[in-house]
């Protein structure tokens, strides 16, 4: 593998990894609010347990966000004692096994909170994007299906940006461009789609319409360095060396230990 097909690799790799977004807090908030129906059916005994699972969920999130990993852990497990039933503890747990690197105690997690709520379209897109990352793109094009039929879930456009950049890491670039568009429909400033249509055109050679989408993108947020990396790639492939040097120093400048600035020191070295 020579350098530029490195480069090339490196940013769609983190790109991939960047677009794919959790909606965790957005889970949470939905469970709970929905809980007034879910108590009303059930025993008391089962309201009680439900409300300890929640309260408990929530101090476990409010403790991982501190970064108090072992105390949320406790919270969540406690959680899913209470309510073997109750999805966003298993949910959270899995998050947080995915931030200390535990992939698999993650994957077994997002199982559980799948089992416990198949149809729920948070559920769903959690799930569907920790499969894209990890092991199963084709399996979690699916469950961003099935985020789509929930009739309660809020955030269509995320499952369909995150349907798009997973079929466009799996090089589906026409099935990618339909999930694209149709998540830019829903919310036209949405960065992460924004992002993937720009490095979509630019592997498809439309390096104007990749320009267009970069500046759609530095309109509503910031890049990281694998934005700015793509961003280089878009000016040099343009022949634009002015542009191309901006974002070459904005990369250096801002990410200087990054692995996507050292891949272009080496390709620039050349």
């Amino acid at each position: 593998m020579n350098a530029q097909t490195r480069l090339n690799s490196v940013t769609r790799g983190h790109l991939m990894s960047s677009n794919l977004r959790f909606l965790i807090l957005m889970t949470l908030s939905i469970f709970i609010s929905g809980c007034a129906s879910y108590q009303a059916e059930q025993s008391d005994k089962e309201n009680k347990s439900r409300k300890a699972a929640e309260s408990n969920t929530s101090l476990g999130l409010e403790y991982m966000n501190r970064g108090q990993y072992e105390v949320a852990l406790g919270k969540l497990k406690k959680a899913v004692k209470e309510d073997p039933g109750y999805a966003p503890a298993y949910t959270v747990m899995a998050v947080l096994y995915d931030r200390i690197g535990e992939k698999e105690l993650a994957g077994k997690q997002y199982r559980k909170a799948y089992e416990a709520d198949p149809t729920n379209g948070d559920v769903n897109n959690n799930y569907g994007v920790f499969l894209c990352q990890t092991s199963d793109a084709r399996k979690a094009i699916g469950h961003f299906q099935t985020a789509l039929e929930d009739p309660f879930y809020s955030s269509p456009s995320i499952a369909l940006a995150n349907a798009g950049s997973c079929e466009l890491g799996r090089g589906n670039l026409v099935e990618a461009e339909g999930f694209l568009r149709r998540a830019l429909t829903l919310e036209p400033d949405l960065p992460d789609a924004l992002m993937s249509m720009t490095q979509l055109n630019f592997e498809k050679e439309n390096y104007l319409g990749a320009r267009a989408f970069m500046q759609r993108y530095e309109a509503v947020a910031s890049p990281g360095a694998a934005g700015l990396l793509l961003g280089y790639k878009v000016e040099k492939a343009s022949g634009d060396e002015k542009s191309a040097y901006k974002y070459r120093i904005a990369l250096e400048n801002r990410f200087p230990k990054s692995e996507q600035a050292a891949e272009l020191r080496m390709v620039s070295d050349r």
